[in-house]
């Protein structure tokens, strides 16, 4: 049977912790990844990563995930949107008015 690794965090005054290295390792976590706390009868609170809403793409997730980590090993290749790019852009959308908010439909295809 593998030993069980065990760690603490802390709460602060406002209720908050860190999640320890080990822990965010061990469930693949990154920043603002969710996490989900099952509370068994006893007392006992098993944290696992939360998976994502039904419908993500997952090979998308994982290209992003792959856009991110090259970014971090090599931010000398990020170079800046030149003004003339951003002109072409605004033309290609002129004034359309997006509600990010907004649920997709199917119907608007």
């Amino acid at each position: 049977m593998p030993a069980t690794l065990e760690v603490e965090s802390t709460l602060t005054d406002r209720y908050q912790t860190t999640v320890p290295e080990t822990v965010r390792r061990a469930l693949r976590l990154g920043k603002r990844d969710k996490i989900h706390y099952s509370i068994r009868p006893g007392g006992e609170v098993v944290l696992t990563r939360a998976s994502g809403p039904k419908g993500d793409d997952p090979v998308l997730e994982q290209f992003l995930g792959f856009l991110a980590r090259d970014i971090a090993a090599h931010p000398e290749r990020l170079q800046a949107v030149d003004a003339g790019f951003v002109q072409r852009l605004q033309a290609l959308v002129g004034n359309i008015n997006v509600d990010l908010d907004a649920a997709l439909s199917a119907d608007d295809e």
